[in-house]
């Protein structure tokens, strides 16, 4: 997954470069805060990092929250956006595996983002978030009806359970001596789904056979 925005806050040289406005300017800041876990978000802090006036970054966005909005959104837009291409173009299984990995990468770089945002107001975050939902558990089920995954489980319940549990995984990896630990756990997850394990009430997963 492509990182939104290649050039540094730092490099833009703030107000002034041909190209480059305020927004732009303040957008890429809060991508850096973000990337600082305890770094503090306050409208201040943004546009010191952005190299701008507090005043300006609120005529820009009207806010924090809109700002923060803006940024969080654009840096999820690719992974939704790569959710779909892999439901088009892979089989459900391994799609669901390869977005897993995936997920989990993103997820251990920008880990420090959901302690940050808190009870904010962001509704475009708020979309793209069941936009993925929504791409995760179609994923399960297409690979349920393929029988490569139990089907004694709603798929919005393991869609759930996997995006609990990965993101604890992504905070996990983020620290030292982690190494091969999304691995391993994308192992056990994923042979856990498979049909024929023993699950609630001793079902199998199976499908039932159909009728005649």
């Amino acid at each position: 997954m492509e990182q939104r925005h290649q050039v540094a806050a730092h490099d833009l040289d703030r107000v002034g470069v041909p190209g480059v406005d305020a927004g732009e300017a303040a957008v890429v800041g809060v991508d850096e805060l973000l990337a600082e876990p305890g770094a503090p978000l306050t409208v201040e802090a943004i546009a010191k990092k952005a190299g701008l006036g507090a005043a300006t970054v609120v005529r820009a966005f009207g806010g924090k929250d809109a700002l923060l909005d803006a940024a969080v959104s654009g840096l999820l837009e690719p992974v939704v956006h790569r959710a779909g291409q892999l439901l088009d173009e892979t089989r459900p299984e391994r799609a669901l595996r390869t977005f897993l990995t995936e997920l989990i990468a993103f997820q251990s770089a920008h880990h420090a983002i959901g302690d940050q945002l808190g009870s904010l107001e962001l509704p475009a975050t708020t979309a793209l978030r069941k936009e993925l939902v929504r791409a995760v558990e179609e994923m399960v089920a297409r690979a349920q009806r393929d029988g490569a995954i139990r089907a004694d489980l709603d798929p919005a319940v393991i869609t759930t359970l996997i995006g609990q549990t990965a993101y604890a995984i992504a905070r996990a990896q983020a620290q030292p001596a982690s190494e091969g630990l999304a691995a391993a756990y994308i192992t056990v997850v994923m042979d856990g789904l498979r049909p024929g394990q023993p699950g609630p009430g001793g079902d199998t997963g199976r499908l039932p056979p159909s009728a005649p």
